[in-house]
């Protein structure tokens, strides 16, 4: 069986942290992959680094997946994920572009991926209580994510969950129930 892995897709502020820590403390084989940052702002959940040291892991084609945003540069690197699957972990990836979701995929596991959303007052309001400094730019981000959205197929995601509706426990025991039925009808990761 191939390891597994979990992308949570949606917009800035749509409970990706949230469900994140719900679905860790519903099980501790899952966590929180750190994307690599290269830039200034908010550094809880990335490893912070230099755009010379993503520069030097995408030059030894180690880099899955980098984009720019909020002024700063962020990456998914193969050796991350390659330390929590040898420890058996199932780490959980952030992703706000479809281009970014393709990209993980292509890495050899099997990935449930997972559509959340909320409306986007709640995405400004969550910004706010948070202490985001840049509502407008995260609201941006919001309606860029919305749409990359409309480009997706339909097969896109195993799941979709309202955060407005569903709370974090309840997503992270659908997300997980759904992983163990991936895995019992042996989906493969090519054909997702």
């Amino acid at each position: 069986m191939p390891p597994s892995g979990i992308v949570l897709y949606g917009a800035p502020a749509s409970g990706k942290d949230t469900v994140t820590q719900a679905l860790t403390e519903l099980d501790h084989r899952y966590v929180h992959y750190q994307r690599l940052k290269a830039g200034g702002g908010r550094t809880a959940g990335y490893r912070p680094c230099t755009v010379e040291q993503i520069k030097d892991l995408r030059d030894r084609d180690l880099i899955l997946y980098e984009n720019v945003r909020y002024d700063s540069r962020y990456a998914i690197d193969r050796p991350a994920l390659d330390a929590l699957f040898a420890r058996d972990l199932i780490p959980v990836v952030h992703l706000g572009q479809l281009d970014g979701v393709h990209a993980v995929r292509r890495y050899p596991a099997l990935w449930l991926v997972a559509l959340l959303q909320c409306h986007r007052t709640t995405a400004a309001v969550r910004a706010r209580e948070r202490g985001s400094a840049d509502i407008t730019a995260r609201l941006e981000a919001w309606d860029e994510t919305e749409r990359d959205l409309a480009s997706a197929r339909p097969d896109e995601f195993a799941l979709r969950i309202d955060t407005d509706q569903v709370p974090p426990a309840d997503a992270a025991q659908a997300i997980d129930m759904e992983l163990q039925r991936m895995h019992a009808s042996g989906v493969s990761a090519s054909s997702r």
